[in-house]
C-alpha cells in the first residue's frame, strides 16, 4: 500500500526540518537536446549527495519510536542508501554498520565512513552483501534497515511532493530503479495529489530485473546486475515494490551503458550538474524515447551524484 497524503505530509515535516527542500528547474539547453520540456528534480543537491537520505531520516524516526531500546542498525549497500542509513543513524545517536560488495565505489565508501559507519567489504554484489548483511544482524543484535520498506518510499516521497507542487503540471516523469523506493514515492504523491502525471521506470540493460518483472506481472529475477550505473545494479526485485510498479508506473524503460554515459555528459554540458549512472538513467531514457515525448513536460529525477573521480573522468572523455 502506497503512503497518503497525511503520511507524506508528516514526512516532509522530519525531512525538512533536516534538509532544506531541493530545487526543480526547468533547464532550456537541455529541453533542446531532449525534444521536450526538461523539469530536472536536484536530489543530487542533499546532504548526501542522493535522494536517499529522505529515507534515513523518516526510517529512523520510525524505527525510534517503535523499538525505543534500539542500538544500532546494518544494512547492505552499494553507497547511497548506506550514507543515508549512516547520516541518519548518527544524527540519532545510533550505530550504524554497513556491508557492501568487494569493488565497491571507494569515494562512497569513503564518505560512509566520514558519516560514522563501521564499513565491511563482503560479497561480489549487494545481494550477496545483503545477504551477508542479514545474517551478521542476528550476530551482533542490530537492526535490519531495509533497502525497500514502505517507510522509506513515505521519505523518498516527499522529493515528489515538492517536484509536482514546484513544476507545472507534468505529463510525465522518468525515474530510476534500484529497489524501488524512489518509484514507488513518486506513485504516492502523484496518486495522492490527484494527478495524472504518467510515472515511467528506468532501469539499466544490464539490470534489467524490474523491466522483466513489469512484462511478466511478477518478480523476476537475474543471474547479474552489471551495470556502472550502481545505483540501479539489482538482481532480486522486492515483491512489495513489483506489485506497486506494476500497477502504477505506465512502463519500464531500459537503457544502455553507453546511453547512461552520454546522460552524465549531457548533464555536465549542459547543466555543469554532476550526475551518477542511476541519476543520469532517466535522462538517457528521455532521450531514447524523444521522438515519443516530443514537445511534452517531463520530469527527470536526478537521484544522485555521487559518482568516482576517475569514472567520471572516463565518462566524461567519452570512453
Amino acid at each position: 500500500m502506497l503512503p497518503t497524503l497525511t503520511e507524506l505530509e508528516q514526512a516532509a515535516q522530519l525531512v525538512h526540518a533536516t534538509m532544506p527542500p531541493t530545487p526543480q528547474y526547468c533547464w532550456k539547453l537541455l529541453s533542446a537536446r531532449a525534444g521536450a520540456e526538461a523539469w530536472v528534480k536536484h536530489e543530487n543537491h542533499t546532504p548526501v549527495g542522493a535522494f536517499k537520505v529522505r529515507g534515513g531520516i523518516v526510517y529512523i524516526d520510525h524505527l525510534r519510536r517503535a523499538e525505543p531500546g534500539v542500538k544500532g542498525v546494518i544494512a547492505a549497500t552499494r553507497g547511497n542508501h548506506g550514507q543515508s542509513v549512516a547520516f541518519a543513524a548518527g544524527r540519532a545517536g545510533l550505530a550504524a554498520v554497513v556491508v557492501v560488495p568487494h569493488g565497491n565505489s571507494v569515494e562512497k565508501n569513503a564518505a560512509m565512513r566520514a558519516l560514522g559507519a563501521e564499513l565491511i567489504e563482503h560479497g561480489h554484489d549487494f545481494q550477496a552483501s545483503y545477504e551477508y548483511a542479514q545474517g551478521l544482524a542476528r550476530e551482533r543484535g542490530l537492526h535490519p534497515f531495509p533497502a525497500y520498506h514502505p517507510v522509506l518510499a513515505q521519505g523518498v516521497g516527499t522529493y515528489a511532493l515538492e517536484l509536482f507542487r514546484g513544476a507545472p503540471d507534468l505529463d510525465a516523469v522518468y525515474v530510476p530503479i534500484g529497489l524501488g523506493s524512489g518509484i514507488t514515492g513518486v506513485m504516492a504523491a502523484r496518486d495522492a495529489l490527484g494527478k495524472k502525471t504518467r510515472v515511467i521506470g528506468v532501469v539499466a540493460e544490464n539490470a534489467p530485473a524490474y523491466a522483466l518483472s513489469f512484462v511478466a506481472g511478477k518478480p523476476v529475477a537475474t543471474n547479474s546486475a552489471d551495470t556502472m550505473a550502481d545505483g540501479l545494479a539489482c538482481r532480486v526485485p522486492v515483491d512489495l515494490a513489483v506489485e506497486a510498479i506494476n500497477k502504477g508506473a505506465e512502463r519500464v524503460v531500459t537503457v544502455s551503458e553507453a546511453e547512461i554515459k552520454a546522460a552524465m555528459r549531457a548533464y555536465f554540458a549542459d547543466t555543469h550538474n554532476v550526475a551518477e549512472g542511476a541519476g543520469a538513467a532517466p535522462l538517457a531514457a528521455l532521450m531514447k524515447e524523444r521522438e515519443r515525448m516530443k514537445g511534452r513536460r517531463v520530469g527527470l529525477i536526478l537521484s544522485g551524484g555521487n559518482v568516482d573521480t576517475p569514472v567520471y573522468r572516463d565518462v566524461l572523455a567519452g570512453s
